[in-house]
């Protein structure tokens, strides 16, 4: 019976230059068939649509001077300019009404409130440091479209699936986009081993062999 493998694929440094697509073709199409998964880190989808940013070309508002300080220091809205990031992508005065709002929330014991509130964005920047270099300079925005980016992947690349994830060493894993049928709760337990491993690595793609004949099997046991 076939089991499920994850597979990283080391590529070139990828950067804004690169259509993240295209990189997969040429780093992975020979290893890919038509019961897996095609899975990418979400920074690296991010900096290949050339959404970051150097601190230096930022203008921090006081605001953003001001609600870092209630960010916890392993955060990246932390920093002024993580904050202020944030407060670019989905609004000044949104942020500011979910700090808010979490603030008080934390007052009754219930945690992530901020994050609920403050949009997509507020929780997927990356901070300075928070990429491999020579990005570690930048802030790197969450991806644009990551359900639609899937959907390229699995057209192009004639897989079962793609989705496009964001993982980290905490064991914690969130998948923002997949493509039509796929279950990102179910691809983000699977991933949460971290198989795309740290920035240095640069396996930003990880094929999940043999995913659609288990899930195949599943259904036929049920």
């Amino acid at each position: 019976m076939a089991e499920l493998e994850l597979i990283p694929v080391r590529t070139r440094l990828l950067t804004h230059k690169d259509n993240i697509v295209d990189a997969i073709e040429e780093y992975a199409k020979q290893n890919i068939g038509p019961h897996d998964i095609v899975s990418v880190a979400e920074s690296v989808v991010a900096i290949t649509q050339g959404r970051l940013v150097r601190p230096e070309e930022m203008k921090v508002c006081f605001l953003a001077k001001i609600l870092n300080r209630f960010v916890p220091q392993k955060g990246s809205l932390s920093s002024v300019y993580g904050m202020q990031a944030a407060m670019d992508a989905e609004g000044k005065w949104r942020v500011l009404f979910a700090m808010i709002m979490g603030v008080l929330a934390k007052l009754v014991g219930k945690n992530g409130v901020f994050y609920e509130m403050a949009g997509e964005q507020a929780a997927l920047i990356d901070d300075v440091t928070g990429t491999m270099p020579p990005f570690d300079k930048h802030l790197v925005y969450g991806p644009k479209n990551p359900q639609n980016v899937a959907e390229e992947i699995k057209t192009r690349l004639g897989c079962y699936g793609a989705a496009v994830a964001d993982v980290n060493d905490l064991k914690r894993a969130a998948v923002l986009g997949v493509s039509s049928g796929l279950d990102p709760k179910k691809l983000a337990r699977i991933l949460i081993d971290n198989p795309f491993g740290n920035a240095s690595q640069r396996t930003p793609i990880v094929i999940i062999k043999n995913y659609a004949l288990l899930e195949a099997a599943d259904s036929g046991e049920a």
